[in-house]
C-alpha cells in the first residue's frame, strides 16, 4: 500500500505510526530497509512496542498477566482461527488451538505454521524488531511505558537507542500498554500527541 501511494504521489512526505505489534512491524521494516527505505518516508513513531517477542510472551504466560490479559486475548482469537482455518490448507491443528492456554502454545499452534516458521521460538526470534534497530536510517520515536504489563522494562532497548543517532526514546514511568491518557477525565492521548509532534517536525524539515 505504501509503495502504491508513493508511486501515485511521488512528492508526498510520509510519517509512519505503529502501535503495539504494529510498532514492532514498523521498526523491523525500517531496520530491514535501512538506507534503502523509500525517500518519501521521513520518520516513524512506535508506541508500546514489544521489541522482544520472546520476553513479552514469557511475561504474558504467567501470573496475573495470564489471568487478566492472555485469557481474554485467546478468547477472542480462537474463534477467528477456527473460522479461517480452512483457508490454510490443514496447517492449523485446531485441537492444539483449542487446548492453548498461553501465547507460547498459541504461537506454536497458529502463528508459526500459518506464516512458515519452524516453531514459536523461530517466530519470536525472526520477527522481533530489537535486532533491527541499529540499522534504522530514518528518525524514529520509540514511546513505551516502564509499567507496561506486556513489555518488561528489561526488554526496552536502551543500549540500541544510546548508540543510534536515528532513535529517540520516550520511556516514561506510567502509561501501561497504549494508555498514556492525559487531561480532564483522561480524554486525550499523550502518546498520540507526542508522536504527531515528532512526525510533524520531521515532515516539515
Amino acid at each position: 500500500m505504501l509503495g502504491r501511494l508513493i508511486a501515485r504521489e511521488p512528492a508526498v512526505r510520509v510519517g509512519l505510526v505503529g502501535i503495539s505489534l504494529g510498532g514492532n512491524v514498523l521498526l523491523k521494516w525500517l531496520g530491514e530497509r535501512g538506507t534503502g527505505a523509500y525517500a518519501q518516508v521521513r520518520a516513524g513513531a512506535a508506541i508500546s512496542t514489544p521489541f522482544d517477542l520472546a520476553a513479552c510472551a514469557r511475561v504474558l504466560d504467567v501470573g496475573l498477566c495470564r489471568a487478566l490479559y492472555t485469557r481474554n486475548f485467546l478468547g477472542t482469537m480462537k474463534p477467528k482461527v477456527r473460522a479461517k482455518a480452512p483457508l490454510h490448507g490443514g496447517r492449523i491443528d485446531l485441537d492444539a488451538v483449542r487446548r492453548a492456554r498461553t501465547f507460547t502454545e498459541y504461537d506454536r499452534a497458529v502463528t508459526a505454521p500459518m506464516f512458515g516458521f519452524a516453531d514459536e521460538r523461530d517466530y519470536w526470534a525472526r520477527s522481533s524488531s530489537r535486532p533491527y534497530l541499529p540499522d534504522i536510517r530514518r528518525p524514529a520515536l520509540l514511546i513505551n511505558a516502564v509499567n507496561d504489563p506486556f513489555v518488561p522494562a528489561a526488554a526496552l532497548p536502551e543500549a540500541e537507542i544510546a548508540d543510534s543517532p536515528w532513535l529517540e526514546a520516550a520511556f516514561v514511568p506510567e502509561g501501561g500498554h497504549a494508555g498514556f491518557l492525559e487531561g480532564p477525565w483522561g480524554r486525550r492521548s499523550w502518546a498520540e500527541r507526542r508522536a504527531l509532534a515528532f512526525l510533524h517536525r520531521h515532515l516539515r524539515s
